[in-house]
C-alpha cells in the first residue's frame, strides 16, 4: 500500500469512528499528518510507511505538541525494516507509541484497547499483582510454588506482585494457572505513560533567527511563546493572562506557501481549539484566510498595548466553536 492510500484510509477510519479531523498537513517539515478530536479526546497522528523513518527530533517535536495543545502524539505504520507490525501491539519509538492500521481501527472504531506492548527483551502486558497474590493466597501456595509452576525465580514473582509487568508468556501461563485473566489494557489514549519508558519532555528548540523580532513581541504582550522546529506553524503561543487559551503562530512573507500553511493552521485549529495568527512581513490586504488572523509585523510593531495585540488577533481570527 503507497504512503497516499495509507493517509486516506486511516482519515476515513478517524471519520468512520466520529473524529473530526483536520486537513492533512502537506507541507514541509511537518511533524504529524493530521489531527483529529472525538470529545476530550485529542490525537496528533504520524503516518508512515516505514516507522523506521520516525525519527528523534520529530519524536520530540509531537510529544512538545502533545503537551502545549493536551493531546496524544501518535505514529501508525506499516512495518519496520525487519518486520511487519503485529496487530495488537503497541510499540514505542522516542517516547511516542505506534500502532498499526489494524491496532488502531480496533481503538478508534472498536473502542477495543490493545493489550500488549513491545519493550527491549521482547512484548510485554500490563498485570495486577494484587490479583495475582490474592489467587496464590488463596491456593495457599508459596511465592516458591507459584514460581515453579511458571518457571521463574521467587523474586520474580515477587516482583510481578509488586506490579512489575511480565511477558505475554507469563501471562498466558497464569491465566491457564488461575482460569481468570491478569492483564490490563495500554492506555494509548493517555499516551501509554504507566508502560512507555519515563523520559521528561524534551525542551523548546531555539527560536529561528527570523522569527525572533514577532515572537519577542508576543513575549513581551504576556505569551509565553513555545517554538517548534517541524510543525505547520513556527510556534504554539499560550496567553497566561486571559482565558483565550493557545494559539497556533505562523510567520513570513506572505506567500503562496504561506497563505497554504494558514489554511492548514486554521484546519488544526478548529480540531485542537486554539486560534491561530500569521504574521507576515509586509501588510497584507487580507485580514484572516480561513479563519486564521492575518497580522503584518509592521502593525505589531506600532502596538504598545497588550491588550490591543489580543483584540486584534481576536477581531481577525475565527474562535474554533466547542464541540
Amino acid at each position: 500500500m503507497s504512503r497516499a492510500a495509507l493517509v486516506e484510509n486511516l482519515m476515513a477510519m478517524l471519520h468512520d469512528a466520529g473524529f473530526a479531523v483536520s486537513d492533512r498537513c502537506a507541507i514541509r517539515p511537518k511533524s504529524f499528518d493530521l489531527a483529529a478530536r472525538r470529545g476530550e479526546d485529542l490525537v496528533l497522528v504520524k503516518i508512515l510507511g516505514n516507522i523506521d523513518a520516525f525519527d528523534a527530533e520529530t519524536g520530540a517535536e509531537m510529544r512538545r505538541l502533545g503537551m502545549y495543545l493536551d493531546a496524544t502524539p501518535m505514529v501508525i505504520g506499516l512495518r519496520t525494516r525487519d518486520e511487519d507490525l503485529k496487530p495488537g501491539v503497541v510499540y514505542f519509538r522516542h517516547g511516542v507509541p505506534v500502532l498499526n492500521p489494524d491496532t488502531a481501527l480496533d481503538l478508534f472504531v472498536e473502542e477495543v484497547p490493545p493489550l500488549i506492548y513491545a519493550a527491549p527483551g521482547g512484548l510485554y502486558v500490563n498485570i495486577d499483582g494484587n490479583v495475582i497474590a490474592d489467587e496464590r493466597e488463596q491456593r495457599g501456595w508459596s511465592l516458591g510454588r507459584l514460581a515453579t509452576e511458571l518457571g521463574v525465580s521467587r523474586r520474580t514473582v515477587s516482583k510481578y506482585e509488586d506490579g512489575m509487568n511480565a511477558s505475554v508468556d507469563v501471562a498466558i501461563q497464569l491465566e491457564n494457572l488461575f482460569g481468570r485473566p491478569f492483564s490490563s489494557p495500554v492506555n494509548v489514549m493517555e499516551g501509554a505513560e504507566e508502560v512507555r519508558e519515563a523520559e521528561p519532555t524534551p525542551a523548546d528548540p531555539q527560536v529561528d533567527p527570523d522569527d525572533e523580532h514577532v515572537l519577542s513581541v508576543l513575549t513581551r504582550a504576556g505569551f509565553t511563546v513555545h517554538p517548534t522546529a517541524r510543525a505547520p506553524f513556527k510556534a504554539v503561543s499560550e496567553d497566561s493572562d486571559t482565558s483565550e487559551g493557545n494559539m497556533l503562530t505562523g510567520h513570513s512573507a506572505f506567500t503562496r506557501s504561506a497563505e497554504k500553511r494558514a489554511r492548514i493552521m486554521s484546519s488544526i485549529g478548529e480540531v485542537t481549539r486554539t486560534r491561530s495568527v500569521y504574521f507576515t512581513e509586509e501588510q497584507s490586504k487580507r485580514e484572516s484566510v480561513d479563519g486564521t488572523a492575518i497580522v503584518s509585523c509592521e502593525e505589531l510593531a506600532k502596538i504598545d498595548d497588550p491588550d490591543v495585540i489580543r483584540d486584534l488577533i481576536r477581531e481577525r481570527s475565527r474562535r474554533p466553536a466547542e464541540s
